[in-house]
Parts: C-alpha cells; sequence; structure tokens
C-alpha cells in the first residue's frame, strides 16, 4: 500500500513538468491548437508566450474567426514583440480598421496579409494598411488577400496594385481552379476583374486552352474540382455532379468511387466525408452522407 502511495506520488511530481519533446512540437501546431496548449499548465504557458518564433505566423481559420475582435487581435499579435510576418485572418467579420491598422502599424515587417471574407473592413482601411507595409524601402509586402470582401472596387483595386511594389509584371500568372492555394499565392493581389460579370473576385484560367471564353469568376464558369477545366452542362454532356455540391467533368468522374446508391462521387477535398466503405480497396464503393441521411436507421452493409 505504501509503495503504491509513493508510486502515484512520483507521477504526479513528474506530471508537473511536461516533457521536454512537447516544446519541439508547439512551431507545428496551429493557433487554435496553440492557444488551448497554453493553458495545460504555467510551464507550456511560459513556453508559449514567450518563444517569439511561435508568433511571427498567426493564422485565425473558421475555428476562432468569429471569436475573434479588434482587442483579441491586437493582443495576440503583440506576443510577435514587432516581428510578425504572416498575418492571416480568414472571414473574421468582427475586425474592423481599427484593429488592423494597430496590428499592421506595430508589426511593419509583415509580408503576407491574407483577410479574406473580413467584411467588416473598409477598402480605405485596407489601402491604409498596405501603404504602411509598402512605404519602407527595405521592405516589400509579397502577397495581399483580399477575396470576399464586396466593398472593394475597381478604383480601390487598381490603387491596391500601384502600392505593390513588387508587382512588376502587367500580366498576371494563370490561376487553376483545382490547384487551390497553390495557385492563388502565384500572384501579388489573389483577386481581379472578373471579365464576365466585372465584379471583384478569383479569375481562373482553363488548363486545356479553351477556345469557349471560359475565363472567369467561380460564380461564371463552372469547373472540375478534380483537374480545374470549364465543363458545361449543354456540351458534350460532361457535367457530372458530386456529392459535396462540386462539379466533375465526366473524365475525372470516371476514376472516381461512387456512393453505391446514387453513384455520385465525392472530390479528394471532401474524400473525407465518406461513409461505410465497403472494403479496403481503393476502388470498393461508399455511402454518401445524402444518402445516409435519408436512411439513417439502416445498415448499408446489408446490400453487399
Amino acid at each position: 500500500m505504501a509503495e503504491k502511495k509513493e508510486e502515484e506520488t512520483r507521477l504526479l511530481q513528474g506530471s508537473s513538468s511536461p516533457n521536454e519533446a512537447i516544446f519541439f512540437v508547439l512551431a507545428y501546431l496551429p493557433l487554435f491548437e496553440l492557444l488551448r496548449v497554453s493553458r495545460v499548465c504555467k510551464s507550456l504557458r511560459d513556453a508559449v508566450n514567450d518563444d517569439i518564433l511561435l508568433w511571427q505566423k498567426i493564422v485565425v481559420d473558421r475555428r476562432l474567426s468569429l471569436w475573434f475582435s479588434d482587442e483579441i487581435l491586437i493582443r495576440v499579435a503583440s506576443r510577435a514583440k514587432g516581428r510578425l510576418q504572416f498575418l492571416a485572418l480568414v472571414d473574421c467579420t468582427n475586425i474592423t480598421d481599427y484593429g488592423l491598422l494597430r496590428v499592421v502599424a506595430q508589426n511593419p515587417h509583415i509580408t503576407k496579409l491574407h483577410i479574406p471574407g473580413c467584411t467588416n473592413l473598409s477598402p480605405a482601411g485596407i489601402i491604409e494598411s498596405v501603404k504602411l507595409l509598402t512605404n519602407n524601402n527595405n521592405h516589400r509586402l509579397e502577397s495581399l488577400r483580399i477575396n470576399g470582401i464586396h466593398s472593394i472596387k475597381k478604383d480601390d483595386l487598381e490603387s491596391l496594385e500601384n502600392l505593390m511594389i513588387n508587382r512588376t509584371k502587367k500580366e498576371r500568372n494563370k490561376v487553376y481552379y483545382h490547384e487551390n492555394d497553390a495557385a492563388i499565392d502565384r500572384n501579388s493581389i489573389d483577386v481581379e476583374v472578373c471579365p464576365k460579370c466585372e465584379q471583384m473576385g478569383i479569375v481562373f484560367d482553363c488548363p486545356r486552352g479553351c477556345e469557349y471564353g471560359c475565363r472567369g469568376c467561380e460564380m461564371c464558369t463552372r469547373r472540375c474540382a478534380e483537374c480545374g477545366i470549364c465543363i458545361r452542362g449543354d456540351h458534350g454532356g460532361e457535367l457530372e455532379e458530386a456529392s459535396c455540391a462540386y462539379a466533375l467533368c465526366l473524365k475525372c468522374w470516371l476514376t472516381i468511387p461512387k456512393c453505391c446508391f446514387c453513384s455520385r462521387a465525392y472530390c479528394d477535398a471532401h474524400a473525407c466525408r465518406q461513409l461505410h466503405r465497403v472494403s479496403d480497396s481503393s476502388d470498393a464503393g461508399f455511402v454518401c452522407g445524402g444518402c445516409r441521411s435519408r436512411n439513417p436507421f439502416e445498415n448499408p452493409c446489408m446490400y453487399f
């Protein structure tokens, strides 16, 4: 009995200080997990708060976007102590010009400013932020993302383009729909004027060099989620609906596993939504979420 108590005491004393290996993991954690780890114990809290390298890149994703305000943003960014290099605020609708300008003024070395979907920001506030990051002769703002901020007009975009010093080429690099972020990063600013609807947005090119004038934003031209080509239901019957509400061309649709009930497929980005795979083989069928929701109490495996 005494030995058991001694063992419990030893374990409790040992658990007061986390294993040193944990500190090496901190640099690979997203902001959401980093904030949670900082609340585990005093040692981890101090390690997270005092390490400036952990705060040189701040990415606020959708798990935190609704909770992030100007005050929280300023407090989190202050941990970088003026060395913040990458600031990404995804759909942070509570962030205003005040919070963004305050953070940018305190961190003049930001090279990437991504604020897509931050609808509470004004064009004037964004332009002023870019001015603060491009006035320094020894610094260049390399990347600016503003997709989803619908208040930005053509004149505002021209002002931003003129401020981006490293934007020396008149022609933009081609952006393909299926390449996602990798394609968008090829240009200094992610949006441009759509040649079809004349609205601001990400304009995609066709990988097959289409002659149908398909270049346009996502709302104007439907594209395959797998290969990025334009697809038209009235042209060759090549349009196929995916279970994830994305579109697929017929060629890609034929190579992807289908739902065993409705024959719809998931694109690679949403393959994790597949339910009840029949076997471990790569060509085995599955049950999509739609079919499963229509028969919640039915075991799909009974049909195989």
